[in-house]
């Protein structure tokens, strides 16, 4: 796997996620009253569909920050292939890693 990379920055999540074709989502049933619920990012054709429900970049990012959640994410594939991996992690360990790069 080629390296990962950590961000916070909206536009850059954004910005990645709908060159793949991806949106954000959430697991239904999750969201509690006034709570972003288990936030996703959705890809077509991946097996979430029935489990996952879009919502919008607004209320996504809103969980996101409520959460204090960082995006670690993929450019590339080891082959040179754009990338499709990405993970929400909680943000103080991704100030972690980081720290110790």
């Amino acid at each position: 796997m080629s390296e990962a990379k950590v961000t916070r920055d909206h536009d850059e999540i954004q910005t990645w996620v709908e060159a793949r074709g991806g949106h954000p989502a959430r697991v239904k049933g999750t969201e509690a009253e006034g709570g972003s619920g288990v936030l996703r990012i959705d890809y077509p054709g991946y097996t979430g569909e029935e489990r996952l429900e879009t919502i919008s970049w607004s209320e996504f990012f809103a969980g996101f920050e409520a959460n204090k959640l960082a995006f670690l994410y993929q450019e590339e594939t080891e082959a040179g292939d754009e990338s499709r991996f990405s993970k929400l992690i909680d943000r103080d360990s991704a100030d972690a890693k980081r720290k110790a790069a």
